[in-house]
């Protein structure tokens, strides 16, 4: 049976994936956070109001998406907190593997003695593993993923779609 060589650079310069994500990898953490909204403009209840058609809602998320993505992030971490804290099994599983991942890369190589017994890296990854993934399954991280994609769906659409925008923006689309 032949094998089927696709080449990686026709898919992705098509795409063009290399330019899309290089704005990521250039700005900092803080420049992705430069443009932080306050917390008075962004909880603003007096600019809540139901939009009056399905038109009037698109346009609003598409103008807050943009306007207040800096602010979205932060939700979007305090949410994935909150998961982390209420799901203590998770929380215990992502610590107990970072740990045990660090020891053992401690190690260098070397093999570990405690006492008369022996351990090399690759027993000591599998020890890991063996006690990591069934502790993790029991810990639900998918049913986590599921609760904090529609948790921060409904809380960020449901912001955007609800937050008016502000009056000079509201006219600068119209035609004069």
């Amino acid at each position: 049976m032949a094998r089927i060589n696709i080449p990686i650079d026709v898919l992705t310069s098509r795409l063009n994936l290399g330019d899309r994500f290089s704005g990521l990898r250039s700005g900092g953490l803080g420049g992705r956070f430069a443009n932080l909204r306050p917390i008075s403009e962004f909880l603003d209840f007096k600019r809540l109001s139901k939009p009056a058609d399905f038109g009037d809602m698109q346009s609003r998320v598409n103008y807050n998406l943009g306007h207040f993505s800096s602010n979205y992030a932060v939700v979007f971490v305090m949410l994935c907190i909150y998961a982390l804290l209420t799901n203590p099994a998770l929380l215990f599983t992502i610590v107990f593997v970072t740990v045990g991942m660090w020891v053992i890369g401690k190690l260098d190589g070397r093999d570990l003695e405690i006492g008369p017994h022996r351990f090399t890296t690759s027993q000591l990854y599998t020890g890991l593993y063996v006690i990591a993934i069934p502790v993790g399954l029991y810990s639900s991280p998918w049913l986590t993923v599921l609760w904090l994609i529609g948790a921060s769906g409904v809380v960020i659409i449901g912001h955007a779609a609800l937050m008016d925008k502000p009056i000079d923006e509201a006219f600068s689309g119209e035609a004069v």
